[in-house]
């Protein structure tokens, strides 16, 4: 529980922002956790999980605690799921695999997204047509200033698209300890959401598996979102927006080829990576593959912004802000930053 000073947040973060914190200490416990922030009260606080979905605009003056508290832990199971907690500061997608090699089912298709498991109900996290509320049960979280532990059940964390209390109502009241979920003993595969039946059968898969599905999505993803590894990244920079169905026929009367999706409550879900392809910075170019500087928009997938080298946290955020705008005078449509921007 080593208490740093002036320390570069750059390995900390997907983007690879370097900027600073005052201060940076790390945890592995509840009890380390109610220490440091005993010892350090007032102060002004980061929470840092995997840093995979976060935008540094500036130097933090105040003090970074990173979660890392691990342990997988098989807790119970019935005649239809069995139930798994997992240590908040947990590698996301090390998660998924340990728990496919032991034929659980249910997060498959949330394979290789970058963070830990603490932000996967924070941000409610989603990909090919499951969301962690699928597979949900429980979450232990500390209360910042009650200074003690509080369960929350499924519907105490009020889910929607990329959004939980913990990104509203209770922003940065808590800090997420361990999250248990209820996978399946019998899978229920999802494969009709995007390209996976395609990759599936590209890969000559004969008997459908949670393994195959998973390899799959891993695929797909390879192949057309940027390795954070190699080119700083938080994935989605954008959520996709809902309008009502009225709106929806219009934009499809002038745009015919505009992608929506129907949702449960009438409305219609439209593909952000569309709207922001299909305008740009000026007539006849398109933000899918531009670049300012070393801030840029990725070439394969426009929902995701890039950083190519050394762009600051501000010039991704202006990048981001102009394709806001460029959207939203186009079709009308302001679109949602899922990333959040710290700073």
């Amino acid at each position: 529980m080593q208490i740093q000073e002036n320390i570069s947040l750059r390995p900390y973060n997907s983007f690879g922002i370097d900027v600073r914190a005052a201060r940076f200490a790390s945890f592995t416990s509840e009890d380390e956790l109610a220490t440091l922030l005993a010892d350090l009260s007032p102060d002004k606080y980061l929470i840092l999980g995997g840093g995979s979905n976060l935008l540094l605009t500036g130097d933090f003056n105040g003090i970074v605690l990173k979660n890392e508290i691990k342990g997988i832990t098989e807790l119970h199971e019935d005649s239809e799921y069995v139930y798994i907690r997992a240590g908040a500061g947990e590698n996301w997608h090390q998660f998924v695999l340990y728990c496919i090699e032991r034929n659980w089912a249910g997060i498959e298709n949330l394979s290789l997204i970058p963070g830990n498991v603490g932000a996967s109900p924070m941000q409610n996290i989603g990909a090919y047509g499951v969301e962690i509320d699928d597979v949900f049960h429980s979450l232990e979280a500390w209360h910042i200033t009650d200074k003690k532990k509080v369960t929350f059940t499924n519907s105490d964390c009020a889910f929607a698209y990329r959004e939980s209390v913990f990104k509203n109502i209770y922003k940065d009241q808590f800090v997420i300890l361990n999250v248990t979920y209820q996978l399946r003993k019998k899978p229920r595969f999802h494969t009709s959401y995007g390209a996976i039946e395609q990759e599936l059968e590209r890969m000559g898969v004969q008997e459908l598996s949670i393994k195959a599905v998973s390899d799959a999505v891993i695929h797909i993803r390879s192949s057309k979102l940027p390795n954070p590894a190699e080119t700083g990244n938080a994935g989605s920079f954008f959520k996709n927006p809902s309008v009502s169905k009225e709106k929806y026929w219009q934009l499809q009367t002038l745009h015919p080829s505009i992608v929506g999706y129907d949702n449960a409550d009438g409305s219609v879900k439209l593909a952000a990576g569309w709207l922001i392809e299909h305008c740009g910075p000026q007539e006849g170019i398109s933000w899918k593959g531009y670049r300012q500087g070393d801030a840029g928009c990725h070439a394969r997938q426009a929902l995701v912004l890039v950083n190519y080298g050394h762009a600051s946290g501000k010039e991704i955020y202006d990048l981001s802000e102009q394709i806001l705008q460029s959207v939203n005078d186009k079709f009308g449509v302001m679109l949602e930053r899922e990333v959040n921007i710290i700073g």
